[in-house]
């Protein structure tokens, strides 16, 4: 079998549906076309290990003889939130405040996806970080591992600590490289 292989320019699409289980996903590229391929690994090169439906990607893919797959992951955006139900202690927050709270690095202490929530748990700090479902489908992710480094932006909720951004990573690493 010729498993010869094209590399095309990015593609911009939106993530058909992702299984972190499975390891792998769809993508529907804007322009059409077959369906890419995203695997597990080349999000993890990203710094993430899963991602939402309906999140906004660009890629680069290579063409072979078996489809069309995803080689890197450029950027993300998460899925537009419009029919999604806020969270009370998130929805009246000004997105700016969110902003301006630092990125502080942290790890997943357990996530249930059936659930909705997890824990994380912030370098420095004792407290539980709380994780809810909605706030990581608005960050373009669709579920965590046990032990998976994470950049927050955290406030004060009704009952405590909890995550009103996540990010990959290194997106926590970003201001020590300047």
């Amino acid at each position: 079998m010729n498993d010869t292989s094209e590399i095309t320019d990015p593609v911009i699409g939106v993530v058909k549906w992702f299984d972190p289980v499975k390891g792998f996903g769809f993508v529907v590229a804007d322009a059409g076309g077959p369906d890419i391929l995203l695997h597990v690994n080349v999000l993890r090169n990203f710094g993430q290990s899963s991602v939402a439906d309906g999140a906004r990607v660009e890629l680069e893919v290579q063409r072979t003889d078996r489809g069309v797959q995803a080689t890197q992951v450029l950027s993300l955006l998460p899925p537009d939130s419009d029919d999604s139900v806020g969270l009370s202690d998130i929805a009246a927050l000004d997105p700016k405040i969110v902003a301006e709270a630092p990125l502080e690095p942290a790890r997943v202490k357990w996530f249930d996806k059936g659930k909705g929530f997890g824990f994380a748990n912030v370098f420095g700090r004792r407290d539980d970080i709380f994780l809810h479902m909605e706030v990581l489908r608005r960050s373009g992710l669709s579920d965590l591992a046990p032990g998976e480094a994470l950049a927050l932006r955290v406030i004060e909720g009704k009952r405590g600590h909890m995550a009103a951004e996540v990010f990959a990573w290194e997106a926590a690493l970003e201001p020590l490289d300047t």
